[in-house]
């Protein structure tokens, strides 16, 4: 037997997670338990889980049946009403409390936290009924579509890869699992800004509209918002802004990828990246001040969770790696930088995670890798012109051109000048 402190502290524990439970519960009005209940649940479940250790597993299961049966009288009840809604959520919860009861005094003292986690976890899932109900209202079929998409990404190929390097020799960069694993990590950000958009509408504004696009896909935005200054030249200075905003938001992508990639790298790369990020951050502040009370609708955004799109981000990820791996084996410190410039052009997710994932093993690429990834990002700016030069109204091209002064400049006396 447990020493009796021990004993009453996890009675304690089992008394309040029914008592948060069951305040939840009275609140909603449950009409089959409630403050006084659940409480008497979780220490029923401590109860049995001590008499377990003496008696037999069987005592805990007994209990179970017991509570069970006592919830189908109420329900009983219900189901003869004329409109009967007996639900099953309070049945659930009283069952599961029960079991966390149980838990907490089967448990050693040090892994208290699981049962604690639970349930704190049944309280705020049933707190938040409407809320939840409200969101999945507003996900279309094409939305589910995303979402299952990304469990197939993840929960379903991810598994199945390889975990060993492939390649030349020399050049075995190439981890099929890791490798998906980024593809995982890029798609799982670009679909919480997808549901973001989706949570908040079209009607973001042009402070969300800019963050949203830059979660979701910043080249992606700038084209939509280049083609949309074209038809109304009106819109000029709001799209610019959203552009920079989105190109802003890109940065704050990239200290993300680093220090969930490589956490050292992070530290060695966030100063410079950050001040590259004020560069952008400033005028993009300043000028939505301005303007933040004008109305700005964001276009339609694409699903990010495509298999395609995920194949060919692991396919971009891949032949950076190989680039980067082959440029620094042949050609020296110097070749890694046309790599990063011609990868960045398009997109900054591929070289960045390459970047950080040789900065764990490769002491040059750990010291330099951050002018690589400014390098890349500067390039990313002047193909994100090029496509307003193309596509969009030239007052937007000169919009973007000021906007974009000042990083470039900034980035490019960073990468040269910089004593690191």
């Amino acid at each position: 037997m447990e020493p009796t402190a021990v004993v009453f502290q996890k009675l304690a524990v089992a008394l309040l997670l029914g008592l948060l439970v069951g305040l939840q519960r009275q609140h909603a009005a449950s009409g089959i338990a409630g403050l006084r209940t659940f409480p008497l649940i979780t220490v029923l479940g401590a109860v049995t889980g001590w008499l377990a250790n003496e008696l037999g597993g069987w005592v805990v299961a007994a209990a179970m049946l017991g509570i069970a049966a006592v919830l189908v009288f109420p329900n009983l009840v219900r189901i003869r009403r004329a409109d009967p809604d007996p639900g099953t959520t309070t049945d659930v919860a009283v069952l599961l409390m029960y079991s966390v009861g149980a838990l907490l005094a089967l448990l050693p003292r040090e892994q208290m936290g699981v049962p604690i986690v639970i349930g704190g976890g049944v309280a705020v899932l049933l707190q938040f009924k409407m809320e939840m109900h409200r969101f999945v209202e507003k996900l279309g079929d094409r939305d589910l579509r995303a979402i299952m998409q990304f469990v197939l990404v993840t929960c379903i190929v991810l598994p199945v890869l390889p975990n060993r390097d492939f390649g030349p020799t020399g050049l075995e960069v190439f981890n099929p699992f890791k490798t998906w694993l980024m593809v995982v990590l890029i798609v799982g950000m670009s679909l919480s800004g997808y549901i973001t958009y989706k949570f908040l509408g079209r009607d973001a504004g042009i402070l969300l509209g800019g963050i949203l696009g830059g979660v979701i896909s910043s080249t992606a935005t700038t084209v939509s918002y280049a083609r949309r200054a074209r038809e109304d030249p009106g819109q000029t200075r709001a799209a610019a802004i959203i552009i920079m905003i989105a190109s802003t938001v890109v940065f704050l992508r990239v200290l993300v990828e680093m220090a969930v990639v490589a956490p050292a790298f992070f530290f060695q790369a966030a100063a410079p990246v950050l001040l590259v990020m004020g560069l952008c951050l400033v005028p993009s502040l300043v000028l939505w001040y301005q303007v933040r009370r004008e109305p700005s609708r964001m276009p339609e955004q694409a699903n990010p969770t495509q298999l395609k799109s995920a194949l060919v981000f692991a396919a971009m990820y891949a032949v950076v790696l190989f680039a980067l791996a082959a440029a620094r084996q042949y050609l020296g410190g110097q070749g890694l930088y046309p790599v990063a410039v011609l990868s960045g052009l398009t997109d900054m997710d591929a070289i960045t995670l390459s970047t950080a994932h040789m900065a764990r093993t490769d002491p040059q690429v750990f010291r330099v890798g951050w002018r690589l990834i400014v390098a890349a990002s500067l390039a990313n700016m002047v193909f994100k012109a090029a496509v307003v030069a193309m596509i969009g109204h030239r007052q937007l091209l000169g919009r973007v051109c000021v906007l974009f002064a000042l990083p470039l400049a900034g980035g490019l006396a960073l990468v040269l000048l910089w004593p690191w």
